[in-house]
């Protein structure tokens, strides 16, 4: 077992890499990153279908203190992103703190020590703090369909891709028409002899107006950062813009909904095809998409739309309950994450033998979305209550940054065993965040991602991000309970 650290951060995505950074820069240089996968970068580590990008503009989707001058479009293909998030490890001394192929089965905070005893794939450790980086979209969701397991050919979640699969004249089904599955579909309508969409429900989405970064474009982004920086503030401006038409006055969102159809009147001309397109819930209620080649590849030839629900899979392809039997070589999931299960299926075990599992059997909960009562000295970035519909959650996950941080300072500065935050502070919270809930338009009767098991919506922050960042300015010390050590 390595000595206890200072820190231990489970996780080496845009959380748990940012959060390092911030923790050395800061001159806590005592920890450890703790990678189940051999590498880093986290959903753009796993995330390697073809077409996958960011749909966030990469000047904002990227740490505000290390920017990025070398985009090579407006929103940047996965491999740039993951290229990127290596570069912030390398040139910030990361490497030497990763333990890679290091998969976390249980920490168990030993409250005499005030250490969180770590148990992983490849030995013990121990924390004075544990960081949870695992964040939201880790945990692929398969869908509960009969026969699922019964199918013979190719199948494969988007997050999972099989890259030894080759379209080129299969026959091919994609259950879902989430994020990630109209980034693939264009890809696969190229070159596949028959690709079958089925579509639980519509989504909404809108122009994403992408384009190259010229040669020049990008030497003056390189040469002039306060041009990077406009460009930034620009992007974070227009986005957070839309913050009230999703937190607090959801009938602006009819405008937003006038740019979905005119997109879709523009790229599909067939009317059926169109009706199918037309959600049946309030725009912003599920997340809003951006694709300006998703529509175009459910009109080629050879690709069909499928609304009808599916009854069934078969050895050979998938029925739908009108009986319509439709014989496919592959099936592709992009049926999403099992986003509201935070943090398992690790086993967390605080003060007097909570387990954290049975703190959230009606669904997860944390104060400002970071901290746990009964679990001291553990914190959680993207967890509850922190999602956005509306902006780059790299902005969210600073803010969290600069809160733990403070946290383990004062940890250290005032020797601390741990700190843990009171549950009636949390409960304070939970009770704001499900009034203002209320008001959203997550609320409004449709169900997504965003909900828990229960039917809550858990995983969003009902606020602007602005009000985020006041709001974590800095730890209240009224909010914790505290044991000094000896």
């Amino acid at each position: 077992m390595d000595a206890p650290h200072s820190v231990a951060i489970i996780g080496s995505g845009f959380g748990g890499i940012g959060m390092a950074i911030r923790l050395r820069r800061a001159g806590i240089h005592d920890l450890v990153i703790l990678e189940k996968a051999a590498d880093l970068g986290g959903t753009w580590r796993d995330n390697t279908y073809p077409g996958a990008a960011c749909d966030v503009p990469s000047h904002l989707y990227s740490f505000s203190f290390e920017p990025g001058a070398g985009w090579s479009r407006r929103f940047s293909p996965q491999p740039e992103i993951l290229d990127y998030l290596r570069g912030c490890a390398r040139r910030h001394g990361l490497l030497p703190h990763l333990r890679f192929g290091t998969e976390v089965t249980e920490a168990r905070f030993d409250e005499d020590a005030g250490l969180w005893r770590i148990s992983t794939s490849r030995g013990e450790f121990a924390a004075r703090v544990l960081v949870s980086a695992c964040g939201q979209l880790n945990r692929p969701a398969l869908p509960d369909i009969a026969g699922r397991d019964s199918f013979t050919g190719t199948s494969f979640h988007s997050a999972r891709w099989d890259h030894s699969f080759d379209p080129a004249g299969r026959r091919v089904a994609v259950i879902g028409t989430g994020a990630s599955a109209i980034q693939f579909v264009p890809e696969l309508a190229r070159t596949a002899a028959r690709l079958h969409v089925f579509q639980r429900s519509a989504p909404y989405v809108i122009a994403k107006s992408d384009r190259v970064y010229r040669p020049g474009t990008r030497a003056l982004f390189a040469a002039v950062p306060g041009l990077r920086e406009l460009g930034r503030a620009a992007v974070y401006t227009s986005l957070e813009s839309r913050a009230p038409a999703f937190v607090r006055h959801p009938g602006l969102m009819k405008v937003i909904a006038r740019r979905f159809h005119d997109h879709l009147a523009d790229q599909v001309t067939d009317p059926a095809l169109r009706a199918a397109l037309i959600p049946d819930y309030p725009m912003g209620c599920k997340r809003i998409l951006i694709s300006d080649d998703y529509y175009p590849a459910l009109a080629r030839p050879g690709v069909e739309l499928v609304t009808d629900p599916i009854e069934r899979i078969t050895p050979t392809g998938v029925v739908t309950a009108d009986g319509t039997p439709r014989e496919v070589d592959t099936i592709v999931y992009g049926t999403g994450f099992r986003a509201a299960e935070f943090l398992a299926p690790m086993k967390i075990v605080g003060r007097d033998g909570r387990e954290l599992s049975e703190s959230w059997r009606d669904g997860a909960r944390a104060h400002l979305g970071i901290a746990v009562s009964g679990f001291p000295n553990l914190f959680l970035l993207y967890g509850p209550y922190t999602n956005l519909g509306h902006n780059s959650i790299i902005y969210m996950l600073e803010s969290q940054f600069r809160y733990v941080l403070r946290c383990v300072q004062a940890i250290e500065r005032h020797r601390f065993a741990w700190i843990d935050v009171r549950p009636d502070v949390q409960a304070a919270f939970e009770a704001e965040m499900r009034r203002r809930m209320r008001d959203t338009i997550w609320a409004r009767g449709c169900t997504s991602w965003y909900m828990n098991a229960a039917g809550e919506v858990t995983n969003n922050w009902p606020g602007s991000t602005l009000g985020y960042r006041r709001a974590t300015r800095r730890p209240d010390p009224r909010h914790f309970e505290v044991r000094r050590l000896p």
